[in-house]
């Protein structure tokens, strides 16, 4: 960074990026469907709509371009006073081996979210190919996610490990950071579970996919 930049903006954005991006108003108005409550990629798989033509084609453009980075669908799940609770979730990933860490990026209007980090702990099932159908359940709204879906408490922190998935990782809340719109957590490790050996559920370019699938 040269000796007059701002320290407040990183090396290589633009100094007036702040004013020229979307409001988290109109970010908001974008994802605020009532009926889901699902963890993609900010503009993953939501119709753009606004008044301000720049700031559409920069979220249109923000969409296009990270959609075109598959990545594995999960479900995050928790115990509430006794009652599972679950969100589809695509902003996952490992952090560090020592101490095992993983994160997951939750929006702050997410319904699942709170009742998640009052319990302090929670469990990623990554989703296999063939559990798209899951996915969508457990990203509804207003309806009982855990109805007819086959589950057991792991071991470590009661968590739902939900049949049929692909791997499993119980964790315990190590850490919330604050990150615009969405909150980072942070989970450390309990316990690895080895699930089915089969192929896992993917998202890219705004619809699952599998290690099958081609993209025209």
């Amino acid at each position: 960074m040269t000796s007059g930049a701002n320290p407040e903006i990183p090396e290589g954005i633009s100094p007036d990026a702040r004013e020229t991006w979307p409001s988290p108003a109109l970010i908001e108005s974008w994802l605020g469907d009532a009926d889901f409550d699902v963890e993609w990629r900010p503009g993953e798989g939501s119709a753009i709509h606004g008044d301000d033509p720049e700031a559409v084609a920069a979220a249109r453009r923000f969409r296009d371009v990270l959609g075109r980075f598959a990545s594995g669908v999960t479900v995050v799940t928790a115990m509430s006073s006794g009652e599972p609770v679950g969100m589809t979730c695509q902003s996952f990933s490992s952090v560090s081996l020592d101490p095992p860490l993983v994160l997951f990026v939750p929006a702050r209007t997410s319904r699942a979210w709170p009742m998640i980090q009052r319990s302090g702990r929670f469990c990623i099932n990554i989703l296999a190919a063939d559990q798209a159908d899951l996915s969508n359940r457990m990203a509804s709204r207003g309806v009982d996610k855990f109805a007819g879906v086959d589950w057991r408490p792991a071991e470590q922190s009661g968590s739902p490990v939900l049949d049929g998935a692909v791997a499993h990782i119980d964790c315990s809340i190590h850490a919330v950071h604050e990150g615009g719109d969405h909150h980072v957590v942070i989970g450390r490790v309990l316990e690895l579970i080895e699930g089915r050996d089969d192929r896992p559920l993917l998202f890219n370019r705004g619809q699952y996919a599998t290690t099958d699938d081609k993209q025209s």
